[in-house]
């Protein structure tokens, strides 16, 4: 599955997406950067409720297929526009981390 059909599937809301034909090969997720920067792997959905400058950095950094903002979390405009600028897909969901994992793993069998 494609960032494209992802959000569209789990309904999110765009905030940036330079890339949104990148396939999303798994999941991850955790708020705690240097933790994700050890472990996430090139390709996932980075789902994390954390919205300062570095998930922008984290997610260049990995890889990352795409962050989701969980929780509806508050995000600014200076970081949606670095996001954009550093190619990061971003996207947002009032779900869970937790809701978004099971409907994830249901919906594009990761």
């Amino acid at each position: 599955m494609n960032v494209n059909e992802l959000a569209s599937t789990l309904n999110c809301e765009i905030l940036s997406l330079p890339d949104g034909e990148r396939l999303v090969e798994n999941i991850y997720t955790g708020d705690l950067l240097s933790w994700v920067m050890g472990r996430a792997e090139s390709g996932c959905a980075w789902i994390t409720i954390m919205t300062n400058v570095n998930v922008c950095a984290v997610a260049s950094l990995v890889d990352a297929a795409c962050v989701i903002i969980a929780e509806n979390a508050e995000i600014s405009d200076e970081i949606i526009a670095i996001a954009s600028v550093k190619g990061v897909n971003m996207l947002r969901s009032c779900a869970s981390v937790y809701e978004l994992c099971v409907s994830i793993h249901e919906k594009a069998n990761l």
